[in-house]
Order: structure tokens, then C-alpha cells, then sequence
């Protein structure tokens, strides 16, 4: 079976982790150390990361990681019962990047660029709501009839993952090991340094958030379920989306300077109105200019 997520693992592995040692092996060997495959059988763990989705859904039926936006504080104070659902994504990976890049639209990111002209995911909210993700990812029981789940309302975001955990918060923090439910996933997600080893991955949620926005995380677990719950500045919610809007507008224009509003509102999903409000907040800010007409011209990205 052809593993439609391993070319961009294996991409991943020798940007942000050139000197593992699984960068020396071919794609067949790295499979196999990972215990993605075993004697030319793929195991479930490899499955669910790389796999087809038509694949994933004989074995693990209505496999899918939710994403919803609730306008409110709760379902019955909300007018709609979402704004934004998650659409369904090919495996594990794959859901890796799409919800990470949703869940970076609510945090406040620093404007800030590498000496290649990319913007630079550089926050310890990002740190703290990136370790989440991943937690949930790896800890997941993907054969309860449960889902997991993420839920941003207007004042928290919510991480909700079938499974409890093996022992308290308190005795988890105290350990410096980890008991990953998915030992393969833990491993091949702290081959690439999207998850912590010796079980710091609470630390890292904690410590982060707070230095983020002065609040902790809080969680619960019961023997059916985990949730791990992030306070939002309300005050800043709105501010915030709009200036990872902004950001994001930047980094595509940096790649593509002739991209027009059009365009830039139908990748955003957002409307145009939107998009030249945007604009005209980073011209005002010196962070972009217009070189040129409107039809001929480009963009010129300056800070």
C-alpha cells in the first residue's frame, strides 16, 4: 500500500531535524524503524499518520479529528451552533498542519521573519497550543466511538480526547518519563520536534500559556475522557485573528507578489472587503506597499 504522507514526513524530518539518524535511511528502512510497517504489514500507528483515508475508515470507522468555532462562551449562548467546522483530511499528518494553522489564527504571534523572507511561528502560546495539539494527537483512543475534539469558543479552546490519562496531572508532572497511549505516534512525532521527550509535554503547555497571557491550563480526566482547556483574552480575540490575518497575508504575498485580492479572500476564506481592509491596515503600518498599477503591478513586502 502506497503511503501518500511519508514524502512530506520524511521533507519535515531533514528541515527541523537534519541530524537524526533516520535521515541516513531509504523510505523502506524509516517505515521500519518507526514500526510503521512490520514484515511488509503496516500496523495500525502507521496507518492512521500516513495512510488513505478510504483505508483509515475500515479500521477505524468515522475517523476524523473535529474542529468546531462556537460565536460564544457556550452552545446555548451561541446564535448559530458553529461558525467553522473542520473539513475531514487524508490521515494524522495531514490533520497535524491544517488544524495547527486554524488554531494559529487565535493566538497572538509576533511579526517576525527568517533571513529567507518566512514568517516565523515564534511565541510560547504557539509552543503551548502546538504541544497540545500534538498530545491529543498522540494520546487519542482511536477505537472508542468518541471522537476527538476542539472547540473554540470566544473565551477558551478546548482539547477534548477519548482516553483518560494513565495517572493523575500531579504524578505526571512529577515524572521525567512519559506513557504514551501510541508509543509509534510519540515516536515518530518526537522524531521531526513536534512532541517532548520524558513526558515534559505538560511543562511545556503550562509554562508556555502562561508566559503567553498570565493564565494556566487547566484539565480533567476521567477514565473516559481528557480535556485540557486554554483561556483566551476575550478583549483581544478579535485583535488577534485580525493580526494573524495580516501575517498571513504577508508571508503569501512574499511568495507569490502578484496575487490578487480575489485570491487572497478565496484562500483565506474570507471577502475581498476584508482582504482590502487588511491591506490598507498593513500600508498604514509600513509593513507593505504596492509597486505599480493595480493590473500590472506587484507587492512589495517591507518588513
Amino acid at each position: 500500500m502506497h503511503l501518500p504522507g511519508v514524502d512530506r514526513y520524511q521533507e519535515y524530518l531533514s528541515r527541523f531535524n537534519p541530524s537524526h539518524r533516520y535521515n541516513n535511511l531509504t523510505q523502506k528502512e524509516l517505515l521500519q524503524k518507526l514500526q510503521i510497517t512490520e514484515k511488509g504489514k503496516i500496523s495500525y500507528a502507521g496507518l492512521l499518520l500516513f495512510g488513505h483515508n478510504d483505508f483509515i475508515q475500515k479500521e477505524f470507522p468515522d475517523f476524523r479529528i473535529d474542529l468546531f468555532e462556537i460565536p460564544g462562551k457556550s452552545y446555548s449562548e451561541a446564535k448559530v451552533r458553529y461558525t467553522y467546522r473542520l473539513s475531514e483530511q487524508e490521515n494524522l499528518w495531514e490533520y497535524y498542519f491544517t488544524l495547527f494553522d486554524r488554531l494559529k489564527l487565535k493566538i497572538d504571534i509576533p511579526f517576525k521573519m527568517n533571513t529567507e523572507g518566512f514568517a516565523i511561528d515564534d511565541s510560547p502560546g504557539i509552543d503551548a497550543i502546538r504541544e497540545a495539539l500534538v498530545n491529543l494527537l498522540m494520546h487519542t483512543d482511536y477505537f472508542s466511538a468518541a471522537k476527538p475534539r476542539i472547540r473554540i469558543f470566544t473565551d477558551r479552546i478546548e482539547f477534548s480526547n477519548p482516553g483518560g490519562l494513565p495517572l493523575s496531572i500531579e504524578k505526571l508532572l512529577e515524572m521525567d518519563s512519559s506513557i504514551p497511549r501510541n508509543p509509534i505516534l510519540a515516536r515518530t512525532f518526537r522524531a521531526v520536534r513536534l512532541a517532548e521527550n520524558a513526558g515534559f509535554g505538560f511543562d511545556k503547555m503550562i509554562d508556555g500559556w502562561f508566559t503567553y497571557n498570565k493564565t494556566k491550563p487547566a484539565s480533567f480526566s476521567d477514565i473516559t475522557t481528557t480535556i485540557t482547556t486554554f483561556n483566551l483574552s476575550e478583549t483581544n480575540v478579535t485583535e488577534n485573528v485580525t493580526e494573524n490575518r495580516e501575517l498571513q497575508i504577508l508571508e503569501i504575498m512574499q511568495m507569490n507578489p502578484t496575487i490578487t485580492t480575489t485570491e487572497l479572500a478565496e484562500n483565506l476564506k474570507v471577502t475581498r472587503r476584508t482582504i482590502a481592509r487588511d491591506i490598507e491596515n498593513l500600508k498604514n503600518k509600513d509593513k507593505l506597499k504596492r509597486i505599480g498599477s493595480d493590473k500590472a503591478g506587484y507587492w512589495e513586502v517591507l518588513q
